[in-house]
């Protein structure tokens, strides 16, 4: 884990069925940064996906989850880079190596900007029981629940 304390984060995501694999990832949000923004895909952008709950729900649960915090902001997402390519504060992103070739793609647009890229912080999988990475769409399936136990 990157010890490294930077003054704005960036993590973004769907963030359907909150699952134990989110709170890791945004866990290491708030540990590494001292302001942390929160990109939670649109209706719009995030419905791609298929059967999802709202935006304005996922943000909700996201400021519930978070409530004992102030330092940390929800904004929807309407594409896949949300405002790190226009915010020269943002000093790092938080992401799971699914999601990893958009940091650098991010990183890439920043530097033709003459931005300074951000600091790339890859978080692991969590498991579930069976070995398999916990994700919504196992959740929404009904193959597992939020914590990776199987259900059938």
């Amino acid at each position: 884990m990157n010890s490294k304390n930077y003054s704005k984060v960036a993590v973004g995501g769907t963030f359907d069925k909150f699952h134990d694999g989110h709170k890791k990832l945004l866990s290491t949000a708030f540990e590494i940064g001292d302001f942390v923004e929160i990109g939670v895909t649109s209706d719009d952008f995030g419905g791609l996906k298929g059967n999802i709950d709202s935006c304005e729900l996922r943000m909700k649960n996201l400021k519930y989850f978070f409530s004992d915090k102030s330092n940390f902001t929800v904004v929807p997402l309407e594409d896949p880079y949300g405002t790190t390519i226009y915010d020269g504060d943002f000093e790092a992103i938080v992401v799971s190596a699914e999601t990893e070739p958009m940091a650098v793609k991010i990183n890439e647009i920043r530097i033709s900007k003459g931005m300074k890229p951000l600091d790339i912080v890859v978080v692991s999988f969590v498991l579930a029981y069976d070995g398999n990475p916990i994700s919504s769409t196992r959740i929404r399936s009904g193959e597992i629940n939020n914590s990776g136990n199987l259900i059938r």
